[in-house]
């Protein structure tokens, strides 16, 4: 397994992945089951993003298996309101002892892997990469999980040991901020 930034020659792949893996395509038990991600990244996000240098893919034999998008949050254009809802609440949200609007972060996500591909460390491999590549230019890397999302809690809190920073709502719907040093 190759992990890397992602170039020009992953975007397809990226591009059916995000698909298949987003909220609204799946069913309430799959979402229970698997996660989901949300927010619109079609080929011409990920394309964008891929050249400035803000998403990371595992590749498996030019497969995409996995990809975790790793950017400055203001640096995203038309941003979901998950994100606005985030940057909206930094004030209130705590990192070490201070708010987190105090602290340089990127922000973390979203991150999928290919059905085929979880249980192998893909998403931890990849995690490990994103807190690599943040050392010197965050304090943290932060996330933001929706209510229900019950895998992703699982895979970030549970598994890599991010930290609750606290909750806050946007377009209707309640999101956990995390995050990690890096």
């Amino acid at each position: 397994m190759d992990y890397r930034y992602a170039t020009e020659a992953d975007v397809a792949g990226m591009a059916a992945l995000f698909a298949a893996n987003h909220r609204d395509v799946l069913t309430e038990r799959q979402r229970a089951e698997q996660g989901f991600v949300q927010g619109a990244f079609g080929v011409a996000e990920l394309g964008a993003m891929a050249e400035a240098g803000q998403l990371l893919v595992a590749a498996d034999e030019g497969r995409v298996a996995g990809l975790l998008a790793l950017c400055v949050p203001q640096d995203v254009p038309s941003p979901p309101p998950p994100l606005v809802g985030l940057l909206a609440a930094q004030d209130s949200l705590e990192w070490r002892g201070r708010p987190l609007s105090e602290a340089r972060w990127l922000l973390y996500g979203p991150v999928v892997v290919d059905a085929a591909y979880r249980g192998r460390g893909v998403a931890r491999e990849l995690f490990a990469l994103a807190v690599r590549e943040a050392a010197g230019r965050a304090d943290a890397v932060v996330a933001f999980i929706e209510a229900g999302n019950v895998p992703s809690w699982r895979v970030h809190v549970d598994g890599f040991g991010m930290s609750p920073l606290g909750e806050y709502v946007a377009g209707g719907r309640t999101y956990s901020a995390v995050a990690a040093p890096a």
